[in-house]
């Protein structure tokens, strides 16, 4: 599991981070709002710890503009502010929870944890991008242009990048998702199936396409 924390105050958010390392939760810390968006927007986490009051935007400002954006990763707002206003406004803009500083570090551990439990959102059969749908029911992809299967692994990743239409999905996220950290195989095995898939895009004539990002992965965008 992979988690972001985005908290100003470098002594509280080390501790987070160590506490949640100890429970084999893969962190990142950032100390500011504009870190936040832009780390949440190219890595797909598993929740994110959300400081209010935070330099260059501030903790409501994160969770409005994340949601804005589609990204609906998890979100637990802590702040040193006490008044119900101030947890509703966070709540209205989209994030999960709330804690009041000062809390004690198991509770945030705890509500972590059941903020993970939780079933994710209903997703549809079909996921949709472009001109093209992706059936998940018959692993096949598909426009107006005609169809193509594809097998369990491509299906996989086709699956993970219109779940994340608007990160780019690292190499490492793809392997380990897909494969898993214990698989014996290369990391190339992520590149050749990408290379299948841009060839079956292709084919049916999509007019989305899979980019590179330099040094931080793959995107899965609609083409001009």
């Amino acid at each position: 599991m992979k988690i972001l924390i985005a908290e100003d105050e470098w002594d509280l958010a080390e501790a987070l981070k160590l506490m949640f390392e100890l429970q084999k939760y893969n962190v990142e810390v950032v100390d500011n709002g504009e870190d936040a968006i832009f780390y949440a927007e190219t890595t797909p986490y598993d929740a994110i710890i959300l400081d209010v009051m935070m330099p260059r935007k501030n903790g409501v400002e994160v969770v409005r503009n994340l949601r804005a954006k589609g990204i609906s990763t998890p979100v637990i707002m802590l702040t040193a502010k006490s008044q119900l206003e101030d947890k509703v406004l966070g709540l209205e803009e989209g994030a999960d929870d709330y804690l009041t500083k000062p809390f004690e570090a198991a509770e945030l551990l705890v509500r972590v944890k059941s903020l993970l439990r939780r079933p994710t959102q209903f997703v549809s059969s079909i996921l949709s991008l472009g001109n093209v749908q992706l059936k998940r029911e018959q692993y096949l992809m598909e426009t107006p242009s005609g169809q193509v299967s594809l097998n369990n692994k491509e299906f996989q990743l086709m699956e993970y990048f219109m779940l994340h239409q608007n990160q780019i999905l690292s190499t490492d996220f793809m392997m380990e998702k897909v494969w898993g950290y214990d698989a014996e195989c290369e990391i190339n095995v992520v590149w050749v199936n990408i290379s299948s898939l841009r060839k079956k895009l292709a084919s049916i004539q999509a007019n989305v396409g899979i980019k590179s990002a330099r040094g931080l992965g793959y995107q899965l965008v609609v083409e001009e």
